[in-house]
């Protein structure tokens, strides 16, 4: 996964490659301690599920080869600042 990292209250967003039918965990990356994290945009053709608050699972639809867009809002505080930001995350399923 490459992800662009924002400081908190700045949205940011990232690629991922996963084969069809396959899961991968989606971290939240920006320093500091996240206090809160939620779903915010559901992905059309996979589930996402949230393992604690800094984790995601992503697991691709099976038979299912294109793209996929999903969206992560943690909130958190850091070294410089705090708030709430979006991940974006583009998936391409193999």
């Amino acid at each position: 996964m490459s992800v662009t990292l924002a400081d908190w209250g700045e949205n940011s967003t990232g690629d991922i490659d996963v084969a069809s039918g396959a899961s991968c965990q989606i971290p939240v990356g920006i320093r500091g301690t996240v206090t809160d994290s939620s779903i915010s945009q559901k992905p059309s053709y996979g589930k996402l599920k949230k393992i604690n608050a800094t984790t995601f699972e992503y697991r691709a639809k099976a038979k299912y080869k294109g793209s996929d867009t999903f969206a992560i809002k943690a909130t958190g505080k850091g070294p410089k600042a705090s708030g709430t930001s979006v991940i974006t995350v583009h998936a391409t399923i193999k």
